[in-house]
């Protein structure tokens, strides 16, 4: 007769394996998990309906430059309709002038203007928008980039608010 108890001839464990993770931690690594993700989606739900609440506000006018600042093809890189929001103000022609935010829809890179093409560029994942309007001309984005209302002012171009697509 063996000096051990009846249990361990049942269940014949090793000592090393012995300190695998058991059940009722698992669980609660697994409860902890699920309350954290829990958590971060409030988190979001929160952020987006803080959004929806300023939809409804008006924008500000912001002057952003002066017609004879911008050379036609060129771009200006701006904050609307706050600061830490980049967009890019484009002179297309020598009256025509359009602006968009600089994220790109897909994951955020800058996207960067190519007048000669008149395209907005993201390298990150090779997606292109039209500079006319800011509509997905090819690659990975999925929707067209935010387009800032701009109003051309005598001499001066402002930023007046965003196009609701």
């Amino acid at each position: 007769m063996s000096d051990a108890p009846a249990w361990k001839d049942d269940f014949p464990v090793s000592w090393v394996d012995d300190h695998y993770v058991t059940r009722r931690e698992f669980t609660k690594s697994l409860v902890l998990v699920s309350g954290a993700a829990c958590a971060a989606n409030g988190a979001v739900l929160a952020l987006g309906a803080a959004e929806r609440a300023q939809e409804g506000k008006p924008l500000p006018e912001v002057r952003v430059a002066a017609r004879r600042d911008l050379p036609v093809g060129g771009a200006l890189r701006f904050d609307y309709p706050e600061a830490g929001r980049p967009c890019l103000l484009l002179r297309l022609d020598e009256e025509r002038f359009a602006a968009f935010g600089q994220k790109c829809t897909h994951l955020g890179c800058p996207v960067l203007y190519r007048p000669q093409e008149q395209v907005l560029h993201c390298p990150c994942h090779e997606g292109f928008f039209k500079a006319a309007d800011g509509t997905v001309l090819s690659g990975p984005p999925p929707r067209p980039l935010p387009q800032v209302k701009i109003e051309v002012r005598g001499d001066e171009v402002w930023a007046t608010g965003l196009v609701r697509r």
